[in-house]
């Protein structure tokens, strides 16, 4: 088997952490006009906002990396379904406000971790992009973990909806660690973490957040995965329907 080209290896795990928090950020716009209350509106698309932002640095990277003529936008909205590389969970339906903090919670204590790991990364673009997502994601965990808490220890019904959440979304975080070729080559010239010590660290805030939220963690199992090769849920589709109107029904338009 022919050994991955660096470049080749770091277009991906770019497209992978770019295509995640793109996706993830446009889940949560959903939000906007509706949240439970203004300051939770608000609060909601700030994240957004956030994940966004550190999307746009990653695919910039990442064209940058192809060397292919793209740049951010291109990757954005002009891909198919079959080219995003992002997680599974990030493209999961908001449902109801306790299973969109679930999700945040499950994402946001990797997101905080990964990052954290990142800073360190041989790859000097990359470690200052994490440098400043990290403060961003700190933020994020608290947000989610905070809600997660007082809804699990709070009324019998959002005790039951935020249990049932975590039932549902459990199995989508294998995915958060697992390695590919592209990682493994990454991993091995520093410029990506170890992701099985990555996930020691995530199950540690997890579980401290869900014993104080009176939550119990999933059996281990089965794990959906799928996401970081380009295989979806039909969520991607409709989401990128929305995402990618303009552009598609325009092209090359500006504001």
């Amino acid at each position: 088997m022919a050994t991955l080209d660096r470049s080749d290896a770091l277009f991906r795990y770019l497209l992978r952490l770019g295509d995640t928090a793109l996706v993830l950020g446009h889940r949560l716009s959903e939000w906007c006009g509706h949240g439970p209350v203004l300051e939770e509106d608000i609060a909601l698309a700030n994240v957004a906002l956030d994940l966004t932002g550190q999307a746009n640095e990653l695919l910039t990277y990442a064209a940058e990396v192809e060397g292919r003529g793209r740049d951010a936008d291109a990757l954005a909205f002009l891909r198919d379904g079959f080219d995003f590389r992002n997680l599974l969970l990030a493209e999961q339906p908001n449902g109801d406000f306790g299973r969109t903090m679930v999700r945040q919670l499950l994402f946001d204590a990797h997101d905080l971790e990964l990052q954290a790991a990142l800073q360190g990364s041989t790859d000097s673009r990359l470690a200052a992009i994490a440098g400043k997502a990290v403060k961003e994601a700190a933020y994020h965990f608290k947000h989610s973990a905070d809600w997660v808490i007082r809804l699990g220890d709070g009324t019998d019904e959002s005790h039951a909806r935020v249990a049932a959440a975590l039932d549902a979304l459990w199995p989508y975080t294998g995915e958060m660690f697992q390695s590919d070729d592209a990682h493994a080559a990454l991993q091995a010239a520093g410029i990506a973490p170890d992701l099985q010590a990555l996930r020691l660290r995530w199950r540690a805030r997890i579980d401290a957040v869900l014993a104080e939220a009176t939550l119990a963690a999933p059996a281990e199992g089965w794990m959906q995965a799928g996401g970081i090769a380009g295989r979806h849920s039909e969520h991607l589709g409709h989401l990128l329907a929305t995402m990618q109107f303009l552009q598609r029904a325009y092209p090359g338009a500006r504001w």
